[in-house]
């Protein structure tokens, strides 16, 4: 602990809120010993960021983001850069969330309403090789482990409906061929292709191209 007290501890913050991310450096600025590296709106725009021999010593991560999600990027980040902790810090302290969060390797888990003191704290028992954790969240780690869920054999188990139109759109984007190549495949506007692919995304309950594929393979859609 001692070169914690004497080095900057570097952070990087992922959040597309705006409003939210100006809260949690305005609460990481009470401490000297932190130093805010950068901010980004979503995991992609994080792992753009982050160059291998990054001196980065740990992230804050919102769950809920366009493009990639802090989920997916927490997975690729510990396995690219398994030496940076990461603090899941989110809104959301649902089952799933929870379980999936700790599933890709996340260091800690807190609330966005945690107060700055407990912040601080939170990031040097991280560092020190510990785990964050809200009390709430910590009960609900402690359940899980009791009874474990299988989400996805959960998720699967319900049925989705997707039209014949949102299906040869999936399939399409199955193959990775942008909006445009979509659209002149299907006789379509991009604009529609956008609407198709907004309205498989809420019915599969994903927030990627990567999960609505697999998600639609696990369920035979294609």
């Amino acid at each position: 602990m001692e070169n914690l007290k004497e080095d900057k501890i570097r952070i990087g913050i992922v959040d597309d809120n705006v409003f939210l991310s100006k809260a949690i450096r305005e609460k990481l600025s009470f401490f000297d010993q932190l130093e805010v590296v950068f901010n980004v709106e979503n995991g992609a725009k994080l792992l753009e960021r982050i160059q291998p021999n990054e001196d980065l010593d740990l992230v804050l991560m919102d769950i809920e983001m366009p493009v990639m999600n802090g989920i997916e990027a927490c997975d690729l980040m510990k396995q690219r850069y398994p030496n940076i902790k990461i603090i899941m810090l989110t809104v959301f302290d649902n089952d799933e969330n929870i379980f999936n969060a700790i599933k890709a390797g996340a260091d800690g888990y807190l609330l966005k309403d945690v107060n700055p003191n407990e912040l601080y704290q939170g990031i040097l028992d991280t560092l020190a090789g510990g785990a964050a954790m809200t009390p709430s969240i910590a009960l609900k780690t402690l359940k899980l482990l009791r009874n474990p869920i299988n989400f996805e054999l959960e998720e699967d188990a319900k049925e989705v409906k997707l039209s014949s139109r949102e299906i040869d759109v999936l399939e399409q984007l199955s193959k990775g061929l942008s909006y445009t190549m979509i659209a002149e495949n299907l006789f379509l506007s991009p604009y529609t292709v956008r609407k198709h692919i907004e309205n498989i995304y809420q019915k599969l309950q994903v927030h990627s191209k990567i999960e609505a594929v697999q998600k639609a393979r696990r369920n035979n859609l294609i």
